[in-house]
């Protein structure tokens, strides 16, 4: 293994030996050299006084490549380890035979000495040779070449300054689609600290960045390119990129919606490949040398040893079959038979350790002449920790991290394929869609670390007696999904859905404590269902919405209305987006009567959507919408600063309730929107009461509770609807100092014919006095409640006995006409 350097110098420096030999021969050349001759005669040069010189001088003879060593000095011998007498050069190792002829037509060719160096590498030791060939002519009439070859310096290594131990990067895209659903930008979601050294960044640098922001290779707009390309044909792509004097092997695959991605610095690789024949035994990456043939190992590294297991008298009595898994002895045997002289593996090939595991390599080899054989030497890079962590980061595209179970990208690639499976064998499958009743009251109560391990223990019964052609997947949150191979009727998938309710039903126990929720089921069954298995997943999560709008811990299969009502409300959302813009909101106002005076003292302001199509539509039909398509809170502002303004031209004594929203709590946009409104109509904060439910403790209530006191502290009343209907009513009471209570009309309704009712009226009314709260009756419709509520000590009413909720335009013609017969009123 010889690595040529040619140059053609002046011998300077330290090594007078070397300096007074080459100057002898020059002498002895130039002296020989006749005016009337071109070259000397080779009796004038070599025949004589060469004395030690001859050990290290040989005769080369020949025309062009066809030369041959003559005869040879003691230490030439030595240097080629082997006797030359009357041997062709192409005998000889390549490295010298090519060193020796080319120094030998260089001579001949310029008709002058020439002199060129060497160096040789001998297990990993670097030796500097000094070549100087003399061209010379023979009484024969041919020319002949006498080449002298000597050491010059010391041996060094160069292990350390070639190859050094590398790191590869693996890491994963989320791909960035635009309005269009095409991929134009990556966000870093995942990466290993290989990652961050590889491309010459601090992490911070990488975490959560798209690369569209980023500075470092992966971030130029070619690789953005090639990152699109693998996205939108979903087939996987190699391709380099430099960073800085480096360069890296990206091998991008996508995986649904990611692409992952792993980096290799091939610079050393790249470096090796040019300097195989450099380096072998010390080489830290196994290696060995086979016959092109017989496929039996020559030699192998030290590397190969330890890391194969084997040793190294095993190795050379094996072949290569012996290292390949039998199932792939085919594949093996095929690639060998198509490589040519140099040779680098385009997938990974599996091998067998002397313990009998496996490991995955990447192989690279050249044909190189070993001990007069045809062979190979060839390196392998060990790869199977970097497939680990790429089989992790595919593993985590297709499940869900927290419960280990396929998530949504994995269930609809299965559906797909059951489907299509299904229909040939003549076989239907049920898709369940899963929602936890109550599991947002244990987040909400426990927090999230809490509602993180109930999610795991709801997959692990979820994932209990399925059968190998079942699945069961988490699609977000505390939605679970399952597709069922059916045997038989629904009635099989209707029994399992309500022993899978009572399962997950069951109670829970958390460090302690015993928790309890509930589950919701929906289901689609093919074929009748749908025909693609997004059609099976939306119908059966229409089925789900059926089951949770009746109450919950129930399954409901699809069924066509439910399709209808989803079209409804879609159509509905849609209408939402625009109806503000176009102005067809509007307010009605329901006056509060004082039972004492016997006088309206407030309106409460109630929005109405007059669609231009459709006419008035119910706000409980769309005010749900809302809240859950996020319009809620620039409706809300909008209901406040209305109903602000148009309460500012009514009589001083008479106030304004407007009905808040959860959703308006968690904007933390409420006290600014109550002071602008405030500000912009001019109208006093105490003319205007705030109407909540209960609802907004059940989260953030601490947060909930500090804008509560905020807004008191502008001066504006607050009032809790629908008291007496929830979970902890009174328990909130103590929790934040209202100025109302509104009883809410289910308990007015029943007043006549239900005796508690009556008893729980009292006590409020009672429970208000106590501590100085106004109490409002809703949904007084008869002068037998009215009544019945005066003598129970409510302060104010509310219903239809003294009006419907009227437009802003008639509210002064009410103000002015209450009080009179209800004939005049009319």
């Amino acid at each position: 293994m010889v690595a040529v350097e040619k140059v053609s110098r002046a011998v300077t420096g330290s090594d007078s030996d070397k300096f007074s030999d080459v100057a002898v021969l020059r002498r002895k050349w130039h002296a020989a050299l006749k005016p009337e001759t071109k070259l000397p005669s080779f009796e004038d040069v070599m025949l004589g006084s060469l004395g030690r010189l001859s050990d290290h001088v040989m005769l080369i003879k020949g025309v062009d490549s066809d030369l041959e060593i003559s005869r040879a000095g003691r230490y030439v011998e030595t240097w080629l380890d082997m006797e030359v007498w009357d041997t062709p050069l192409t005998m000889l190792p390549p490295d010298c035979a090519l060193m020796l002829e080319e120094a030998a037509a260089s001579a001949c060719r310029n008709g002058k000495p020439h002199l060129t160096s060497a160096h040789c590498v001998r297990d990993g030791l670097v030796q500097a040779y000094d070549i100087f060939a003399l061209p010379m002519t023979s009484r024969w009439g041919e020319t002949l070449v006498g080449a002298y070859v000597n050491e010059r310096g010391q041996q060094y290594n160069l292990l350390d300054a070639i190859f050094y131990a590398t790191d590869d990067g693996i890491l994963s895209l989320a791909t960035i689609r635009d309005a269009h659903e095409r991929p134009f930008d990556f966000q870093i979601v995942q990466f290993n600290q290989g990652t961050a050294k590889l491309l010459g960044v601090e992490a911070d640098e990488l975490r959560w960045r798209r690369l569209s922001t980023g500075s470092h290779a992966l971030c130029s707009p070619e690789i953005v390119a090639k990152l699109t390309a693998v996205i939108s044909s979903n087939c996987g792509d190699q391709f380099e990129v430099s960073v800085g004097s480096n360069t890296l092997k990206i091998n991008a695959a996508p995986v649904g919606e990611l692409i992952s991605i792993s980096l290799t610095d091939v610079t050393n690789l790249k470096r090796r490949e040019q300097s195989f024949r450099l380096l072998f035994e010390s080489n830290p990456m196994p290696m060995w040398v086979f016959d092109a043939e017989t496929k039996e190992f020559l030699n192998v590294n030290d590397a190969a040893v330890k890391h194969y297991g084997y040793s190294r008298s095993d190795f050379l009595t094996m072949k290569l079959q012996d290292i390949w898994p039998r199932d792939e002895w085919e594949e093996h045997t095929r690639a060998l038979g198509l490589i040519g002289d140099v040779y680098q593996s385009g997938s990974n090939w599996r091998h067998l350790k002397a313990d009998g595991s496996e490991i995955e390599v990447l192989t690279f080899g050249r044909r190189v002449p070993f001990n007069d054989r045809d062979a190979f030497l060839v390196s392998a890079v060990d790869i199977t920790e970097r497939r680990k962590a790429e089989a992790r980061v595919a593993f985590m595209a297709h499940h869900d991290a927290l419960t280990g179970l396929p998530n949504r990208v994995l269930f609809q690639e299965r559906l797909q394929s059951d489907l299509a499976r299904t229909k040939q064998i003549d076989k239907r499958i049920a898709v369940l869609c899963i929602d936890l009743d109550l599991f947002k009251h244990v987040n909400d109560s426990f927090g999230h670390p809490m509602g993180d391990r109930l999610l795991k223990m709801v997959a692990e019964r979820l994932g209990t007696n399925l059968r190998a052609t079942d699945l069961v997947a988490r699609l977000g949150g505390d939605e679970f999904a399952m597709i069922l191979e059916m045997d038989s009727s629904p009635n099989e998938v209707s029994q399992f859905a309500a022993r899978l309710i009572d399962r997950l039903s069951e109670p829970y126990s958390i460090d302690s404590l015993e928790i309890v929720i509930g589950a919701s089921v929906g289901i689609a069954i093919s074929p009748g269902d749908g025909k693609t298995g997004e059609d099976f997943l939306r119908n059966a999560d229409m089925a789900l919405y059926r089951a949770k709008s009746e109450g919950g811990g129930v399954h409901r299969f699809f069924e066509k209305d439910m399709d209808r009502a989803a079209q409804k409300r879609r159509d509905m959302e849609l209408d939402l987006r625009y109806a503000l813009a176009n102005d067809e909101f509007e307010l009605h106002y329901q006056p509060l009567i004082d039972v004492s005076e016997n006088r309206i003292v407030a309106f409460e302001s109630l929005v109405r959507w007059n669609h231009p199509k459709k006419g008035m539509i119910s706000p409980a039909d769309f005010i749900p919408v809302a809240e859950d398509i996020g319009l809620i809170v620039q409706l809300g502002e909008w209901v406040l600063k209305e109903a602000c303004e148009q309460a500012a031209q009514w009589p001083k004594d008479i106030k304004v309730a407007v009905n808040l929203s959860p959703v308006q709590f968690r904007s933390r946009n409420l006290v600014p929107a109550v002071i602008g409104a405030l500000a912009r109509s001019g109208l006093s904060p105490f003319r205007l009461e705030l109407e909540i439910t209960e609802s907004i403790f059940l989260a953030e209530t601490e947060a909930n509770l500090a804008t509560l006191h905020q807004l008191r502290e502008l001066g504006v009343r607050i009032s809790m609807d629908d008291f007496g209907t929830g979970y902890s009513s009174l328990s909130y009471l103590r929790s934040f100092p209202f100025d109302k209570i509104k009883i809410d009309r289910s308990f007015v309704r029943d007043l006549a014919d239900r005796s508690d009712c009556a008893a729980i009226i009292r006590a409020i009314s009672g429970l208000g006095r106590s501590l100085n709260i106004s109490t409002t009756a809703e949904g007084v419709e008869t002068e037998d409640q009215l009544d019945a509520l005066r003598a129970e000590g409510c302060t104010e009413v509310q219903g239809f006995l003294f009006s419907a909720a009227r437009p802003a335009s008639e509210i002064s013609e009410l103000i002015a006409t209450f009080g009179k017969p209800a004939s005049q009123a009319a």
